[in-house]
């Protein structure tokens, strides 16, 4: 699987575990928060571009498929990435909630 959003091996966007960085992180600097938003942005632009690709070879103003199918793969493609990140961030939750204090 490619990488549309730039996800995967992206280690300088999260700060490192440990030390100071680690405190920050906990006090809500919101650097994953930021990270999230900037990925959800990018995701719903490719979704765009794949909408507006698909539209123009509908109307005829676009001949070339290749770049339609590419775009809506893209698109397709971050989505999914973004949904297994969801589903990774929703079981961290429950498995935060089975935690007794």
């Amino acid at each position: 699987m490619t990488d549309p959003i730039g996800l995967i091996g992206a280690s300088n966007m999260m700060p490192p575990v440990g030390g100071a960085s680690a405190a920050q992180g906990a006090g809500g600097d919101g650097a994953f928060k930021d990270m999230l938003l900037q990925n959800l942005a990018k995701v719903n632009e490719l979704q765009q571009d794949a909408t507006k690709a698909t539209e123009d070879l509908m109307a005829g103003r676009r001949n070339d498929i290749e770049s339609v199918l590419m775009a809506t793969q893209k698109a397709d493609t971050a989505f999914r990435m973004l949904l297994q990140v969801r589903n990774k961030v929703l079981d961290v939750y429950q498995e935060l909630k089975q935690l007794r204090v």
